[in-house]
């Protein structure tokens, strides 16, 4: 059996050593950011200063930047914070947003995992009530980057509201909230190597949004509660961390594409979804048709390498993937679906023994008759 490997970033990335020691000199202080006293001071400093990283990392002013309990909090606050405001929100969409508004219009996405932009625009003319738009940076299961630019001009051309939902984009591509137009960003620690349960919401300077939580005056009277310090110094730790590795992590999408490559010479028939669109350079989601996700999950699981089939928040269910379903992926190739990711502490050999790993878990059939590796576009 191999030494573990992990590869399953999207899910959620081991946290840096760095982060766990600023967070254990943390929890090692006392002090509520919300306190006069020079405890509380240095606090309300601590927190101040992740605030400015977190916003660096995405073009943001920090005082736009609010922190919350996670990336589910942050989506859940910008898609109720504006009432009764005509929702549109991507058909791939991390189901934080698509279960906070269940009731909103669904924008289609194209067979390559793309937001379907001329759908976009007969939905935003059909009506000149106030929109919201909420489409994701980059998907969580295909990795494929939406056109974010092309999305804000539309929303600005017919008065709308755009939201990202930025959590598994950031710290893996260059962000920047102004110049994409983005009015609110959601993100979240744990994705970049800090710690679960610590997230942020972007918004826009000037942009009135109801609070989702009531209570104390914490973050500028918009989210109530007492801020967690320790879990806020390591999500600034871990944005500074993150976007100094921009250029390394950009580099490795030639891994990715070295993995993709090893996986047609053994697997012919595979399937690469969202191969066309520009994606995360960190993630790959394939198919080998015939063979059941979950089986192979178990066996790869047993021999050492850690996969997803998905989305970690619903791996859980029996159902194929929403996303793939969007996409028009026929429901028998989307059980068979995968998705590698890695990340900050990941080897190139990683990707290599998980390949090594698959031909011995599934059988290779390069030999078999007629059959042809297929991407999804």
């Amino acid at each position: 059996m191999l030494d573990p490997i992990y590869l399953d970033y999207n899910a959620t990335a081991p946290v840096r050593p760095a982060v766990a020691r600023a967070m254990a000199e943390s929890l090692g202080r006392v002090g509520n950011a919300s306190s006069l006293h020079r405890f509380g001071r240095e606090a309300r400093a601590a927190v101040e200063g992740a605030r400015g990283e977190v916003a660096a990392l995405v073009g943001a002013a920090p005082e736009e930047v609010h922190f919350t309990a996670g990336g589910t909090e942050a989506d859940n606050w910008a898609l109720t914070g504006f009432g009764a405001r005509r929702l549109l929100v991507s058909a791939g969409e991390h189901e934080a947003v698509l279960e906070a508004a269940p009731q909103a219009e669904r924008i289609p996405l194209t067979g390559g995992g793309l937001v379907d932009l001329a759908a976009l625009e007969r939905l935003l003319a059909a009506s000149d009530a106030p929109a919201l738009v909420s489409v994701q940076a980059a998907n969580n299961e295909t990795g494929a980057l939406q056109p974010l630019p092309e999305v804000a001009a539309l929303a600005r051309r017919h008065g709308a509201l755009l939201h990202s939902d930025a959590v598994q984009a950031a710290g893996k591509t260059p962000l920047d909230r102004a110049a994409l137009g983005l009015d609110l960003v959601s993100l979240s620690a744990h994705k970049l190597g800090g710690p679960q349960g610590v997230g942020a919401l972007v918004v826009r300077a000037g942009l009135e949004l109801a609070p989702l939580l009531r209570g104390g005056g914490q973050e500028r009277r918009r989210r109530a509660g007492t801020e967690n310090v320790a879990g806020i110094v390591g999500f600034g730790l871990a944005a500074r961390l993150a976007a100094a590795e921009l250029a390394d992590m950009a580099a490795r999408a030639a891994w990715r594409d070295a993995f993709e490559a090893g996986l047609r010479a053994r697997f012919p028939e595979a399937v690469v979804f969202a191969a066309a669109a520009p994606r995360l350079p960190n993630t790959s989601c394939f198919a080998l048709p015939g063979r059941s996700a979950e089986t192979l999950l178990i066996a790869l699981d047993l021999a050492g390498v850690a996969l997803s089939s998905g989305s970690a928040c619903s791996s859980g269910k029996i159902a194929p993937s929403h996303v793939l379903a969007a996409m028009g992926v026929p429901e028998t190739l989307a059980r068979s679906a995968l998705r590698l990711s890695f990340g900050w502490a990941s080897r190139r050999e990683d990707l290599e023994a998980c390949l090594a790993a698959l031909a011995k878990q599934a059988g290779s059939r390069q030999n078999g008759a007629g059959s042809k590796q297929r991407i999804i576009a």
